[in-house]
Formats: structure tokens, sequence, C-alpha cells
């Protein structure tokens, strides 16, 4: 994977608002058959981002309508043990990861099961397959326990958590490898815009690194490519520094503030690094509407001239960059969500002219 170039390819960042599983799926191959992504379809509650990886959590309670944690109950040390006690005999490969607490379960793999299934029947030319999942500082930012405090406060939840996706995304990437292509794995990561505000004060930078690496490793371990997400701005540093593979962010919006990090930038793609911009607006339906692809590529062709001035050359920045739209497509009508990806297939077809 060392060698694998993006060349300005295209996908997706994942979320969609159909229900309708087959046509999310066949938009999707239509759309970006060089790296196609399964469809997380949130409009099925066990699809939502944080809801699909909590089976297998410890402490979840089972039926809630809220994201809850129980970390005082009575069975909580036995779902610890029981827990720690699988991950080592997986670790140590006395177990597979097939058909343990790390797979995706009937309701929330349902999409990913069907995608699958359509894959394995195709002969698309794919430069790689895309899978996502949660990220762990997301995930424990977002989870509260019975006394609503989040689960990053929990240094038990903390360590659990980070194995807990860890495990889920070397099961994902197994998944995937069986259709014979290279995989990419994003960790989608929007609560790290918060990063560095009131609200995670006493979060320290090194426990945030330390979260995304035990999941970036886990990836990487298990051959993919691994890159992350952010649908806002953040401290890009936590991204440089944290051994992935791919960035993802909204260039559309946020350009100025990641090309405050011109000089890392530079040293990641000489790294062999890749940069997704997310140049598909998805925030606004006006905006949606006014754009051409034509426009987006022209927006890009200036972001570039400003960020490298000249060096390196068109050809070798389109080598390590792929094109997104710049968020997930969930929020949005299923109308406006197939403009954004039609918006993106023929930003693809442009690029692919310079490449």
């Amino acid at each position: 994977m060392d060698n694998w170039r993006a060349d300005g390819s295209v996908t997706l960042v994942g979320s969609m608002p159909h229900q309708d599983r087959e046509e999310a799926i066949d938009l999707v191959i239509r759309a970006v058959p060089e790296i196609p992504v399964w469809p997380q379809l949130p409009a099925y509650k066990s699809e939502q981002m944080m809801v699909q990886y909590l089976e297998g959590l410890p402490g979840i309670q089972e039926g809630a309508e809220d994201l809850r944690v129980k970390t005082d109950s009575a069975q909580i040390d036995q779902e610890l043990y029981s827990f720690y006690e699988e991950y080592l005999e997986i670790q140590a490969g006395s177990k597979d990861l097939a058909g343990s607490r790390f797979q995706l379960g009937p309701e929330t793999g349902k999409t990913f099961y069907r995608f699958m299934e359509v894959l394995s029947r195709l002969d698309l030319p794919c430069k790689a397959v895309k899978g996502q999942i949660v990220g762990p500082f997301t995930l424990l930012s977002g989870l509260k326990d019975q006394r609503d405090r989040a689960l990053l406060y929990d240094e038990r939840f903390v360590d659990v958590v980070a194995k807990h996706l860890a495990m889920k995304a070397k099961w994902q990437v197994q998944q995937l490898e069986s259709l014979g292509h290279p995989v990419i794995l994003f960790l989608d990561e929007p609560a790290l815009a918060g990063f560095g505000s009131s609200a995670f004060i006493s979060v320290s930078r090194e426990l945030v690194q330390g979260l995304l690496t035990e999941v970036v490793d886990a990836v990487h371990a298990a051959g993919a490519l691994a890159g992350i997400h952010v649908c806002a701005n953040t401290d890009w540093l936590l991204a440089f520094d944290s051994n992935v593979d791919i960035i993802n962010f909204d260039a559309y919006h946020y350009f100025e503030k990641f090309a405050l990090y011109k000089d890392r930038i530079a040293r990641f793609i000489s790294m062999n690094r890749k940069i997704a911009w997310g140049m598909v607006p998805t925030s606004d339906p006006a905006t949606i509407i006014e754009e051409s692809a034509q426009r987006l590529a022209d927006r890009w062709m200036d972001q570039v001239a400003e960020l490298f001035e000249g060096q390196p050359g068109l050809g070798e920045i389109l080598s390590c960059s792929l094109f997104t739209p710049s968020c997930g497509c969930a929020s949005l009508s299923r109308e406006m969500a197939e403009r954004v990806i039609r918006l993106t297939h023929e930003l693809g077809q442009i690029m692919r002219r310079h490449a």
C-alpha cells in the first residue's frame, strides 16, 4: 500500500439520506466506481454513526432511547473482564474476529453486508474500496454514563473504547479485503472540531493522540490505508501526528484554516501521504444548487496555487489527492444528496484529465 496512488480519484464520505439500500448502493457504484464506499444510512437507527459501533461494548443498555453506558452496574466488572478476555484471545490468534463481539450484527451491518454481496459480483476497475468507522474521540465524547458524564473522563472506558474500535476497524478491513482490492478505512471524527475549546479544556493532546494512534495502528496491521475525516476546523497537528495516510477536510469552507499548516502539508505529501479535498459543499442547499463541477475544479486550482506556489507541480499534487464532498450527505434531502454525489462524479472526470 506504500505505493498506492490517488491520482485525483473521487469517493464519498459515506452517510446518505436514503432508505432504499439497493438504490443507495447502486448510486455509489455508478458515481464513484474507482473507490466505492458502503453507504451508511442513518435513517435506520441501527446505522447511525455512533449506534452502529456500540455492539459488544461493555455497559451498553439494550433498547435505551439515548446513548448511555451504565458504568456502575453490578455486572460491569464481569463485562469488562469478558471484553478483555476476548480482545486478548484475538490478539493472541486463538480466536477469530469473525464471529466475535467486534463484527457488525445483522441489523447494524445490513447495508454493509448487502454492499459486499453486490460488489463481489461486479468486475469494477477499483483503485480501492472505502469503509468508515466512528472515531474514538467522537464516540467517547458523545457517549454518556448514568451521571450524564462523557466516557472521555472515565479512564477505564477510554482504554476499552479505543480497543473496541481498533478491533471493529480491523474486522471491517478483513471483510473489505475479501473483495480483492486495496482498502481504505476512514475514522469519522466530527467531535475533533471541538478539541481545545472550553468543553474539552482538561483533555490533553497526548490522550487524543493515543486514541487515534491505537485505531490507526490496527488499520495498518490489517493491511489497509487509514484516513481521518473532520468536517470542520480542528487542530490539524493531531491528524498530521497520528500516522494516518489520508487527511480529509472541508476544503470548500475551511481551506484558509487548513492552509495555516502549509509546511506540515508539504511534508505530509512528501511522505507519499494523501489529502482528500472536500470540495463539494454539503451544508447549504442554495450553495449546492449554484455550484458546478468546473467551478469547484477552478476553486481547487486556486487553492493549490496559493498553498504550493508551483512546487510540487500539478501532476504530483494530483497523484496524492482525492476528492470528496465536504461532509456526509445524511442531513440533506435525497434530491440534494444526489446532486452532491453527481457533482463529485463530474469533478472526478475533470480532474482525471489533469492527472
